[in-house]
């Protein structure tokens, strides 16, 4: 009995904290570069203390970055439509499209009852598609701005870039 109770907990706590399967596939066909940050990664990151920053990834479980040059991996216009529909055959809905800085950004969400289990942000420059899959949520009003401290407008994204690139050498 107390085994199978470890193997159902297990099989439960893998399932909360999975990334969408449209996200694996795109960085196991695809990545140039992966990253995955957790909460406490994140907190920990914020060696400044930056409140807002603290309140913007409080409900943040994990964050999966993946990161596509279309040079490099022949990553094109019909790509990023198949990755999109992808997103939306998991049951995301698009919640916003806007431009920042030179970027095409798109955020979307799947809920559950009301209840939001994951928010997915496409960022697409022309060169290159970053995603950031969100296991979690992030307030709707706050999408532009996790974007941008990730994206290394800030002393916690230069952190997070220096991090990536180590990854990759």
């Amino acid at each position: 009995m107390k085994n199978t109770f470890t193997i159902a907990f297990l099989l439960v706590s893998g399932l909360t904290f999975a990334q969408t399967e449209t996200t694996n596939e795109l960085d196991r066909n695809y990545s140039s570069r992966t990253f995955f940050l957790y909460n406490n990664t994140l907190r920990m990151i914020n060696q400044q203390g930056d409140k807002a920053f603290d309140e913007l990834i409080k409900d943040i479980e994990k964050l999966k970055i993946v990161w596509v040059s279309k040079t490099e991996k022949n990553f094109g216009a019909e790509q990023y439509k198949k990755l999109i529909a992808s997103y939306k055959a998991e049951d995301f809905e698009e919640i916003m499209t806007t431009r920042y800085e030179g970027k095409n950004l798109n955020a979307y969400i799947k809920e559950k009852n009301g209840d939001t289990k994951g928010v997915v942000i496409t960022a697409d420059d022309g060169q290159n598609v970053l995603v950031m899959d969100i296991v979690g949520k992030v307030a709707l009003n706050k999408i532009t701005s996790l974007f941008s401290t990730v994206d290394g407008s800030s002393d916690i994204g230069q952190k997070i870039k220096g991090l990536m690139n180590k990854e990759k050498q």
